[in-house]
């Protein structure tokens, strides 16, 4: 069903919240510099590094330069997903397999009672943030819309170059922009349409997944944007 200005069906709904995301987000991404671009406001920030250079112990790429990731864990802010999945009817080896977590981890969520303590998640670049959705919608098309073999942790070559990198990432959203768009309802309601091995994917409806897409690109980018904000700024004193 549509009207004369907006759709209203669910998948343009969906398309249409992503569309406008996007626009803002190329803005707000113009001009960005190398510099700003591998820019670490505070020491200890994840971002891409040298493969030699790497700060965490699980970083990955296929080529030089290697995208910082730490030791497996499930954020405090996940706690909450834990428990759908596992009231959803995923077992435990599934759960703790999905977030290379042990069983006895997932356990120990699952028994959690009241509010979990904050995260201390580490400060991230703009280049740890693209490279990170970047390499997200390269694995969910793949894993969708494409033959669903590569890993997707080595579908991105990782550059410290920022228009090389944006201009990688926007050709992979708009080849994933375009699969989406020519999705039907039957498709948006099957459950494992998409096989994305990271997370529960497999487990939902897909119109539950392009939801989460959604809602992951939109908090990246205002990330993002704020890092950019703070960069700006960095040199101003307070008068």
């Amino acid at each position: 069903m549509e009207t004369e200005d907006a759709r209203t069906d669910r998948l343009g709904l969906l398309l249409d919240q992503f569309d406008r995301a996007r626009e803002m987000a190329q803005v707000r991404l113009a001009g960005l510099s190398d510099e700003e671009y591998l820019w670490e406001p505070v020491p200890g920030c994840w971002s891409i590094r040298r493969r030699g250079e790497a700060a965490t112990p699980r970083a990955f790429g296929p080529g030089e330069w290697v995208l910082d990731l730490g030791a497996a864990d499930i954020p405090a802010n996940e706690y909450a997903e834990v428990a759908r999945q596992a009231a959803g009817g995923m077992t435990v080896a599934k759960i703790a397999d999905d977030w290379s977590v042990s069983v006895e981890r997932v356990e120990q969520i699952l028994a959690h009672t009241g509010a979990p303590e904050p995260d201390a998640a580490p400060v991230t670049t703009i280049a740890w943030r693209l490279g990170h959705l970047h390499y997200c919608f390269a694995g969910g098309w793949e894993w969708t819309f494409g033959e669903r073999r590569q890993e997707p942790k080595l579908l991105v070559d990782f550059t410290p170059s920022a228009a090389l990198a944006l201009e990688r990432f926007w050709a992979v959203i708009d080849r994933w922009r375009d699969s989406v768009a020519t999705l039907t309802d039957e498709q948006l309601d099957t459950v494992g349409f998409s096989q994305y091995p990271y997370g529960s994917d497999p487990d939902d409806p897909y119109v539950d997944v392009l939801s989460g897409t959604n809602l992951e690109f939109i908090h990246h980018m205002a990330e993002i944007a704020l890092l950019r904000d703070l960069w700006g700024a960095r040199f101003s004193v307070a008068g």
